[in-house]
């Protein structure tokens, strides 16, 4: 591919070079990261956004905690009106930065999901879950699954119009990983055994951070071009993550040769979505593959002139074309499901 043809916002190039500059100056040689680094010489991984409880551009928030002693919360997304009566999905929502940098309380984050409540409109739960090198795998997926577990059993922590019962798992990047392996979880769980037909609607992927032993076309061709993923960039995430395994690992690889076979799982349907210029694209588009091949519903969605985490900066068109694609893709499997349950009751 031509970089020529890459054409950015200037707003964006200006947030990426600091985002990128601090990030890599904070990645220390030993696999480590300097927090303190991090927070003194801002960049949008540093930039936290309160709760408010007063409405803002339509939504309230509020932070919620699931277990202070490893410092699990998230942030509860509510938009205004929507008729009080009128149930809304929730949609239970992982934040990227590959495994090891943001938070549910980033700039960026806290922006995207005020726009999910209110455009899709749902109520959005923000999932603050632990961060690697400090964290290993598999942390984040533990915090991931115990926050649903969690809104299974205090449902009451929600507003009354969130239907809990028909949730839906997403998140981009290292947050679109996690949102398939979240849904794995539940599917495989016994204790979730009477709610698989309802509680896990769908899954929306938005470019999630897959990868493997051997490299892809995309990663080789892309790398340097990609303004935000690099082969550095994203081995020294992995190696944060899970350093004693070798990226054939199904959690890294999850269509790989060591791949789960989800075939017989009731599996939901799944929204992929790939970028032009996001060098993870192969794998992603594998990803939607694998699931097609182990017949489970899948809907692939290109963008192919933007780049890896496009949709968290406004000035890009595809971000507002991407919130209606996942907006109808939730209400339409949203839908389903209720005429699913309805008909089972009957």
């Amino acid at each position: 591919m031509d970089n020529e043809k890459l054409q950015l916002p200037l707003k964006t190039r200006i947030s990426l070079f600091f985002f990128n500059a601090v990030t890599d100056s904070s990645s220390r040689p030993d696999g480590t990261v300097n927090r303190r680094h991090l927070s003194v010489a801002g960049s949008l991984s540093s930039m936290r956004v309160p709760a408010a409880a007063k409405s803002r551009n339509g939504v309230k928030t509020s932070d919620v905690t699931v277990d202070p002693s490893r410092d699990l919360w998230f942030r509860l997304f509510v938009p205004d009106g929507s008729g009080d009566q009128m149930k809304l999905p929730v949609i239970v929502f992982f934040h990227g930065g590959g495994f090891v940098y943001l938070a549910a309380d980033s700039k960026p984050y806290d922006a995207v999901c005020r726009r999910f409540a209110r455009e899709v409109p749902a109520v959005v739960v923000s999932v603050n879950y632990r961060l690697a090198p400090e964290h290993r795998y598999p942390a984040q997926y533990n915090d991931g699954f115990d926050v649903l577990k969690f809104l299974d059993v205090k449902r009451h922590i929600l507003p009354e119009k969130a239907d809990v019962s028909r949730c839906f798992l997403a998140g981009d990047s290292a947050g679109g990983n996690l949102a398939h392996h979240v849904a794995v979880r539940v599917a495989r769980s016994p204790s979730f055994a009477h709610l698989k037909a309802s509680y896990v609607g769908g899954v929306v992927a938005i470019q999630p951070f897959f990868g493997g032993e051997e490299r892809c076309k995309s990663e080789i061709e892309l790398d340097g071009v990609d303004v935000i993923l690099t082969l550095k960039r994203t081995d020294f995430m992995w190696k944060a993550l899970m350093p004693v395994a070798d990226r054939d690992h199904p959690t890294i690889n999850v269509s790989g040769p060591n791949a789960e076979d989800i075939s017989k799982l009731d599996f939901p349907a799944t929204m992929v979505v790939v970028a032009g210029f996001d060098s993870l694209k192969d794998w992603q588009i594998k990803y939607y593959q694998w699931l097609k091949n182990s017949g489970k519903e899948a809907y692939l969605i290109q963008y192919p002139n933007t780049i890896h985490a496009f949709y968290i900066f406004p000035e890009f068109p595809e971000s507002s074309l991407i919130i209606s694609q996942i907006k109808h893709f939730i209400h339409k499997n949203y839908s389903q499901l209720q005429i699913s349950l309805n008909s089972t009751k009957l």
